[in-house]
């Protein structure tokens, strides 16, 4: 199994797209099963169902004040941001019948993240939590004492999923710094589109496990990543930098 490790952002337009790149390589037979992760530049990730809101161009204006690039996901969801304090996972195999086993993936690549979190002594779980952003039934979230709260659940990690004809891309983002501006530019993006959410619900993983650096996420992560390679016959994870 082939590891892209970006290490740099092309940028926000330039990672979605090369994102896209390597779907088309994987669905056309040119390439076999890919994981790709990389640190993104400040984004806030719309889903199809915000641009149809009364509030979508003021959401966006609030993106950019922020210093983010907004894009539009070919999924759906609500809208969720990241920076380089976090990691995003792309995972695109081929497959004969890719609809098959899509709440399977997401139970499955839920459970992953949460493992790579007990590597870091984080006990964390799978499941939505009230008032989250980009609600989801297979986020990923933990409880702990926070800088704002003696006790909080916050949301760690979402995910997203693309099916088309011969493959899948499943896509994954952790939190793992900085989740003040975080909170901060979604509070504006959910007001101009008019949605509710509880700020206090946006996280990160180093809230809970002060020192924690993205490097020490992507250590746990490889290594469970590594063992699903090996389980599903690929052999170990073949790096390659980009």
């Amino acid at each position: 199994m082939k590891l892209i490790r970006q290490r740099e952002s092309l940028g926000a337009e330039q990672d979605y797209q090369a994102g896209e790149n390597i779907l088309r390589a994987v669905r056309s037979g040119s390439a076999g099963p890919v994981l790709r992760i990389y640190q993104p530049r400040p984004t806030v990730a719309f889903g199809r169902r915000d641009e149809l809101l009364p509030g979508f161009a003021a959401a966006q204006r609030a993106v950019k004040r922020a210093g983010y690039t907004p894009v539009v996901r070919k999924v759906g969801g609500r809208a969720a941001a990241y920076h380089r304090g976090c990691l995003v996972i792309d995972h695109i195999e081929p497959a004969s019948d890719p609809k098959a086993e899509i709440q399977q993936r997401y139970a499955l690549f839920a459970d992953m993240v949460v493992a790579a979190m007990e590597e870091l002594e984080i006990a964390a779980e799978v499941g939505e939590i009230p008032g989250e952003y980009c609600p989801g039934e297979y986020s990923v979230h933990a409880t702990g004492r926070t800088i704002d709260s003696p006790m909080a659940t916050i949301k760690l990690s979402g995910a997203a999923q693309r099916i088309v004809q011969g493959a899948w891309y499943f896509s994954t983002v952790v939190v793992v710094e900085q989740s003040e501006p975080i909170r901060a530019v979604l509070t504006d993006v959910y007001r101009s589109l008019g949605l509710e959410w509880n700020p206090a619900t946006a996280g990160a993983v180093e809230d809970l496990r002060p020192g924690t650096r993205v490097s020490d996420v992507e250590s746990a992560l490889r290594k469970v990543y590594g063992m699903y390679a090996r389980h599903m016959g690929y052999g170990s994870l073949q790096e390659q930098a980009f």
